[in-house]
């Protein structure tokens, strides 16, 4: 069940993260945008030492979607596109 879980934050994030930086994308490149923000943004909450993130879905949504539009910031820096 976390499985399915996690793939539904993951097309959230992915969603999220789209519409924020005026993207566009279908469900399977906001599954891969919202799993690797959602890494991503988790690897910087602990950088950060933000302990006060819990497990529960509208934490991990928050996480992943911060870590999705910062995966697509980066990837605009270094490809040089700017947003339609």
């Amino acid at each position: 069940m976390g499985f399915i879980i996690s793939i539904f934050i993951g097309i959230l994030a992915g969603f999220i993260a789209e519409k924020v930086m005026k993207s566009n994308g279908g469900l399977w490149t906001n599954l891969f945008v919202g799993v690797l923000g959602g890494i991503l943004g988790g690897w910087v909450v602990s950088l950060l030492g933000l302990t006060a993130i819990g497990d529960g879905f509208l934490d991990r949504l928050v996480v992943s979607a911060c870590g999705a539009i910062l995966l697509l910031a980066i990837w605009r820096y270094f490809k040089g596109t700017r947003p339609a």
